[in-house]
């Protein structure tokens, strides 16, 4: 029997209070031929435990194959500044102030893209597709796409490596892109004291 494999992420402001009310048994990963709680991978169903660790005690990659389903729960901050589900949707469907993006003082403050402020002055971003372009391109696998034209990009840059190496799905990438626009939009907001923020001039 084929089994279906899914990776899913859900962002929350916080992680452990999130978990602190659900059961729930971490993830294992191998590292150095060694087990480990995994950073973020759960399991909301019955999965075999290592008794001391209180953690699977097999490894995410294997349980996945045995049709195990697990749900990476990630911590991400920027939602404890958001009001309510109308001042998110808000955010999101604001433009943003893309050139923002090409200031390392500002681009530092951004998660997933705060170390990579040369990239984001190579690339220029303008677009939600282009951001989630430029999120790949952080990752080895297609770290060759830098420079290169927004087509050459596209053409390119959502293809599996055939090598094994590490790359971001789109999905996860547009997903990441959206939520650095929240948070764009929440720094500006912060300095403007309005919902839009001013065009420059």
């Amino acid at each position: 029997m084929k089994i279906a494999k899914t990776d899913i992420d859900i962002d929350t402001a916080d992680r452990e209070l999130v978990l602190k009310h659900l059961k729930h048994i971490p993830a294992g990963i191998k590292e150095k031929d060694r087990m480990k709680k995994h950073n973020t991978g759960v399991y909301f169903t019955d999965i075999p435990i290592n008794p001391l660790s209180k953690f699977s005690n097999i490894e995410y990659k294997e349980a996945e194959e045995r049709g195990y389903f697990k749900l990476d729960i990630l911590n991400v901050s920027l939602y404890k500044d958001i009001k309510d589900e109308q001042h998110l949707d808000k955010l999101v469907s604001q433009e943003p102030l893309w050139e923002l993006l090409e200031q390392e003082d500002f681009s530092k403050l951004l998660f997933h893209v705060g170390d990579h402020s040369s990239i984001l002055k190579t690339m220029k971003p303008k677009t939600i597709e282009q951001l989630a372009m430029v999120l790949a391109i952080i990752r080895p696998a297609k770290r060759h796409l830098l420079g290169k034209s927004w087509t050459e990009v596209e053409n390119q840059v959502w293809i599996k490596p055939t090598d094994g190496s590490y790359y971001f799905k789109k999905a996860h990438a547009i997903a990441y892109a959206h939520a650095i626009v929240v948070q764009m939009n929440l720094i500006c907001n912060d300095f403007s004291g309005v919902l839009t923020p001013q065009s420059s001039t």
